[in-house]
């Protein structure tokens, strides 16, 4: 998967939105305020939430111990940082980046939530 692939996927989904919170070098995907993807520019990393917890992330590392490692500081909440350009096939990439999209709208409050159809 090319980096333009992955950021046009993120940002095709409802309510998406790219800001810059760290400046130039990591595009932040949110929804309603949330982050659901950090997506290194000067590398082939994306920080996902990959589980509800860090059990459920950690099947993650262990299926593709190579290419997906505990996020620093957020790991314990079920967040991955996962190489896109690895051996993670593109599908269970967009299975991913679909995942925590899906578990942080699931978080928003009902009136932040973006509208579907």
């Amino acid at each position: 998967m090319q980096r333009d692939e992955l950021v046009d996927y993120c940002l095709a989904k409802p309510g998406a939105e790219e800001t810059y919170p760290w400046g130039d070098a990591e595009l932040v995907a949110k929804v309603g305020g949330k982050a659901f993807a950090f997506i290194g520019l000067d590398g082939g990393r994306v920080g996902l939430k990959c589980g509800r917890n860090a059990a459920e992330a950690a099947e993650w590392r262990d299926r593709y111990p190579e290419a997906v490692t505990m996020s620093s500081y957020i790991g314990r909440h079920g967040w991955n940082s996962v190489d896109w350009t690895g051996t993670v096939p593109d599908d269970e990439v967009r299975e991913l980046v679909d995942a925590s999209y899906d578990a942080v709208v699931a978080a928003l409050p009902k009136s932040r939530r973006p509208v579907v159809g």
